[in-house]
């Protein structure tokens, strides 16, 4: 006895893994990541050293959090990732406010940061509020 199955339909990864960066919230978390990691090695002193890497580590995970969540191609695995990206974008925000505090970065810097991690923040809460749909 045979059975017939459909084809199944196998995602073009190529076209759909790179779609990620028409997403706002990964914009402005690969915009934090590159100031944070230009800023904080422009700054650098050994008393800031743990700080400083502590914060390059949480902007780079907010980041590399929304692409992973993005390329696994499930809402369920996206949707937790986003969770982990947020959770990485209140930690940074954090210890860039304590680097203020500090007077380990400039001001400015420190307001750039804050403001683009606001709008992440805000634009990752507005992916987990609706429905996604990872593929085309």
């Amino acid at each position: 006895m045979t059975f017939w199955c459909a084809p199944r339909r196998v995602p073009t990864y190529s076209v759909v893994v790179h779609k990620y960066r028409s997403l706002f919230a990964w914009q402005q978390a690969h915009k934090v990541a590159v100031l944070a990691l230009t800023k904080c090695d422009a700054a650098f002193h050994p008393r800031s050293k743990a700080l400083f890497d502590q914060l390059r580590r949480s902007a780079i995970s907010v980041e590399a959090n929304i692409v992973e969540g993005y390329a696994l191609g499930t809402t369920l695995q996206f949707r937790r990732h986003l969770r982990i990206a947020m959770g990485s974008a209140a930690e940074a925000e954090c210890l860039t406010r304590l680097a203020a505090e500090l007077n380990y970065l400039p001001h400015e810097v420190t307001r750039e940061m804050e403001a683009l991690l606001e709008r992440t923040m805000a634009a990752v809460h507005g992916l987990l509020k609706k429905p996604i749909v990872t593929a085309p």
